[in-house]
């Protein structure tokens, strides 16, 4: 049996050990929150590129993941640091784009900058020659127009915004372009018109930004990621070189996106010397007992024009080439 001194001593140490814990409850967050700083501070070790502002861009963080560059076994090793090959490819086969016609090449070069342009206008080299690859492949599969302003601006006319490339149909076009970025997108398209090939995106007709993911990815075959872009082909026989063969016809007959047809209005009224006006108010009395028109409100819109009246063989007279 303990006696009165040993039981005091076991109590100053009871309390002793409480405040103790007290203690490191209150300093101990402290402790972990700046020892990473500490380190930070006294380390040597060069701090990630995709914690400066001036050194990501949309979907880069994906680069830093750990292990996105471990080699995947088959797939040839690409030296950039802007791609990241997915799967085995085989690059597309090369081919001249050259119109019949020095318009028909005009067309073809201009199509191939907008695209290259409001796709990947902010992507490195390496981003903007992936968009290329992508649309000359569809230009030579028979799954897709066989020319390069039809692979571009196909399903422009819809207004659901789910044309084949988008900024052909969501206004994006109504920026007018950067003269340096709209220059480097124009020599990219010459060089992929004249047989430049883009090998690390192989034989792809699909690609998305890292920011979504459509309903159509789970398809298809992901074969790299280059800028902000992932790149997919074709599963079975249509992403196989064979199915890449389809001649360039060379005639490009259109330049750019539909043009969206606008509804039926009904003609308005027409007046005694057959000009095209609103109808009238009611008529007023005069000082002398006649009757007056009162002024129109307003001119007529623009587009309450009446139909036209030529006939349909001359409607496009004078309008300029498309």
């Amino acid at each position: 049996m303990r006696g009165n001194g040993d039981m005091r001593a076991t109590g100053w140490k009871a309390k002793g050990g409480i405040a103790l814990l007290a203690l490191c409850a209150l300093v101990a967050p402290r402790l972990i929150t700046a020892a990473p700083l500490d380190l930070l501070e006294g380390s040597a070790a060069p701090i990630d590129p995709a914690e400066q502002p001036g050194d990501n861009f949309p979907g880069s963080a994906f680069f830093f993941a750990e292990g996105a560059f471990d080699p995947v076994p088959g797939v040839e090793t690409v030296r950039s640091a802007h791609v990241l090959g997915l799967d085995a490819v085989k690059a597309a086969p090369a081919g001249l784009f050259r119109g019949i016609t020095a318009l028909d090449s005009y067309r073809a070069l201009n199509c191939l900058t907008n695209a290259i342009y409001y796709e990947a206008g902010n992507e490195p080299e390496d981003g903007q020659r992936a968009v290329a690859q992508v649309v000359l492949n569809r230009v030579r599969s028979r799954l897709w127009p066989d020319s390069v302003c039809g692979v571009i601006y196909q399903g422009s006319e819809r207004i659901d915004y789910k044309c084949q490339f988008t900024f052909s149909c969501d206004g994006s076009m109504m920026r007018i372009p950067a003269p340096a970025a709209w220059a480097r997108a124009r020599r990219i398209a010459q060089e992929a018109l004249a047989g430049s090939v883009y090998a690390p995106v192989g034989l792809a007709t699909h690609y998305h930004t890292l920011a979504v993911r459509p309903d159509w990815s789970g398809m298809l075959q992901p074969v790299a990621v280059v800028g902000a872009h992932i790149f997919y082909r074709n599963p079975g026989f249509n992403g196989t070189v064979a199915a890449f063969t389809a001649a360039y016809a060379g005639r490009e007959l259109i330049s750019g996106p539909a043009r969206h047809s606008w509804p039926a209005r009904p003609a308005p009224t027409q007046d005694l010397v057959g000009s095209f006006v609103p109808a009238l108010a009611a008529s007023a009395p005069g000082p002398a007992g006649n009757a007056v028109p009162a002024a129109p409100a307003q001119a007529a819109p623009i587009d309450h024009l009446p139909e036209s009246t030529i006939r349909p063989e001359y409607r496009n007279s004078g309008r300029p080439l498309t």
